[in-house]
């Protein structure tokens, strides 16, 4: 029995609390991962997780082998890359973040990242829903706007400005604001990642703090590309970040309105899980998108 792949397993199985969805994530089979489980706790000579029909849960031995098994693991692949260059650092990578950033900043630079090191196998999500780093095994995700998670590190890395926008067709059709008074006559494309939530209103700096104007809307979205797009189809004025959006803007496609009164510009993080170690190919990667996300914030 390989004791740290046994452990590596170990950890999956109770962190996502559950056999199968271990297995899904580190690509073998069922059976293997319920042997290897079985191996470890006879060699242990201690029960490690309580299996019921419908969930795994650790015992309290478990959990005490768990804070012990994720320090030695963190260990052990800092020693096993301690002599090895950065461009030799290899493994799988998994990161999450918006659909956007994706698209219009990190896929168009990752063949050379990819180039430097190629031994590093990437799994890249896009999503704007809120994925859960521990669950879902991601090793770092990059967030925009405040962070509520606990029990994650998170870095800094500047802040989006945002713009108020609209499109021609819908200044055509309703005339360009002029001041906070004339939103009563306009309306807003609502955003939110959970439908159903309430909308925030129209966002903006009164000198002191920030406030939101409720506006009416006909439609609600819960991705940033539907978001631009109803905006785009003149269905309403937006709040974006001005580096995704400039293109539009020159373009003319989207006009800039109420620049007086722009949103709180929203913090970008990298955000991973506490660990007392970073595997350094992490550690690589968030650098890295660190430096592109410094070209990139406004």
């Amino acid at each position: 029995m390989d004791r740290l792949e046994s452990m590596r397993i170990f950890v999956r199985v109770a962190e996502l609390e559950s056999f199968t969805k271990a297995a899904e994530s580190l690509s073998l089979p069922k059976a293997t991962i319920s042997t290897t489980i079985q191996q470890l706790e006879s060699f242990l000579g201690a029960r490690l997780l309580h299996r019921t029909t419908r969930k795994v849960q650790m015992t309290q031995d478990g959990m005490n082998f768990f804070e012990r098994c994720k320090d030695l693991l963190s260990d052990a692949e800092e020693l096993e890359s301690m002599f090895r260059a950065s461009s030799s650092v290899k493994g799988r990578l998994r990161v999450d973040m918006g659909v956007s950033l994706a698209r219009n900043l990190v896929v168009p630079q990752l063949p050379g990242f990819l180039a430097q090191h190629p031994e590093i196998e990437l799994e890249l999500s896009c999503s704007d829903r809120k994925v859960d780093l521990i669950r879902e095994g991601f090793d770092c995700v990059v967030r925009v706007g405040q962070l509520t998670d606990s029990g994650l590190i998170a870095r800094n890395v500047g802040h989006l400005t945002l713009v108020n926008c609209a499109s021609p067709d819908y200044i055509e059709k309703y005339g360009k604001p002029r001041s906070l008074e004339d939103l009563k006559d306009h309306v807003l494309v609502n955003y939110s990642p959970v439908l159903g939530a309430k909308p925030d209103g129209f966002e903006y700096f009164d000198g002191e703090k920030y406030r939101s104007v409720k506006m009416k809307s006909v439609i609600t979205v819960n991705s940033t590309d539907a978001y631009t797009a109803a905006c785009l189809a003149g269905l309403g004025i937006i709040q974006v970040p001005l580096t995704g959006t400039k293109h539009l803007l020159k373009e003319k496609k989207l006009i800039e309105v109420l620049p007086k009164f722009r949103a709180e510009p929203m913090p970008v993080s990298l955000v991973y899980p506490h660990r007392r170690n970073l595997a350094k190919r992490v550690q690589i990667f968030m650098d890295w998108m660190e430096e592109l996300l410094k070209q990139y914030l406004e």
